[in-house]
């Protein structure tokens, strides 16, 4: 109705009864709406980048910006295309030239939303993208960010499809049947690498591991974390070899964690003393020695406790922290050093592992 009150009074400016047969004229009605929808889309676009975009620039951030500028064209040529659609109908054309030129129009339609809807989430997966990298070290979201703009235009291309085949009569319901049975044969054959890539996600949501982290993964495989990679993640050992990791096995795993919460970390040095050596004078030679290294903190305070009194010695273990895993095996080898030199000082006797043997005299056997 508003369309027909739009014509009238364009007629009725021009001199013309809209309601006399005999100056109608068609191709006139649809020149006028051609008019009409070109300048309602050059008015969108005039807006959209002339007063939308400059609110939007006073924003912090510049996501609506990208989202004016990305899709006025595209919003201006719906509009252009529902114009001619429009203008279709005062023709009277045959039907089947109209029914076709109206599923043209139709799938133009559908194919410029569905850009417009690719660009938006783009933009939104960009600028989740960079948050991601602001908090991460590791390559893992610059090969995330890329997977997601590809599986995101995939998914949404099909969608648009299928809306462009409804326009045209075709039946999806066989179409989608076709379409689920092809996605879990594909994520069969896929599995371990979907596995693999949603193990990377859910380690990085999880904050189980970053880069530089030292972890232990099982007896063979521990050092510090070089790289967490959309399908696998680096360690490097304690020896300077390389270990490539599958996410989706460490995802799986048990993951001992030596820098978190924090990075300060208790040590043990286990010794022994030969039996008959008093055990009070033992803790004061230690503890007197481990005061000594500044390295090691006043809080917790180390220990030195009797823990077994062993086949050939009384075995002890000292307990001490030290506020960087970096500092323990540099830590551990001198209070192992400095532990002998004060007993060896003081005169307290570490002995080497022996064994009694009685041997019982017997008797001959004569013949």
């Amino acid at each position: 109705m508003l369309l027909d009150l739009y014509l009238n009074l364009i007629k009725k400016s021009m001199g013309l009864d809209p309601m006399n047969k005999y100056v109608y004229n068609p191709y006139f009605d649809s020149f006028l709406i051609l008019v009409l929808f070109f300048v309602l889309s050059r008015l969108f676009v005039f807006i959209a980048t002339k007063i939308i975009l400059k609110l939007t620039k006073k924003t912090k951030t510049n996501v609506d910006d990208l989202i004016v500028i990305k899709t006025s064209r595209p919003i201006s040529l719906i509009l252009l295309a529902i114009g001619l659609r429009l203008a279709l109908l005062p023709l009277g054309v045959r039907q089947s030239i109209a029914s076709i030129a109206e599923n043209v129009l139709g799938s133009v339609i559908a194919i410029l939303i569905t850009y417009i809807v690719i660009v938006v989430v783009d933009i939104f997966i960009d600028n989740w993208g960079m948050k991601v990298a602001a908090k991460t070290k590791s390559t893992f979201d610059d090969e995330l960010v890329p997977v997601f703009h590809r599986f995101t235009r995939i998914f949404l291309s099909i969608v648009g499809l299928l809306f462009i085949l409804t326009t045209w009569g075709v039946e999806i319901g066989p179409l989608l049947t076709s379409l689920g049975i092809a996605g879990v044969a594909i994520a069969f054959a896929l599995q371990s690498t979907l596995g693999n890539i949603f193990g990377g996600i859910s380690l990085i949501a999880d904050k189980s591991i970053r880069v530089g982290d030292v972890i232990k993964i099982d007896s063979e495989t521990s050092g510090t974390v070089v790289d967490v990679g959309l399908r696998s993640t680096k360690i490097r050992t304690a020896d300077n070899e390389m270990v490539t990791v599958p996410n989706g096995k460490l995802a799986d795993s048990k993951i001992l964690n030596f820098l978190h919460p924090d990075p300060s970390i208790r040590i043990t040095v286990d010794f022994g003393v030969e039996y008959g050596s008093s055990t009070d004078k033992v803790r004061k030679v230690v503890l007197e020695e481990l005061k000594k290294i500044p390295i090691i903190t006043k809080q917790p305070e180390p220990r030195v406790v009797m823990d077994e009194m062993g086949d050939f010695a009384l075995k002890f273990k000292v307990l001490f922290w030290v506020k960087n895993f970096d500092q323990k095996f540099d830590t551990r080898f001198l209070v192992t050093e400095k532990i002998y030199n004060a007993l060896t000082k003081n005169k307290i006797g570490i002995p080497f592992p022996t064994r009694t043997v009685y041997l019982k005299k017997g008797r001959n056997n004569q013949s």
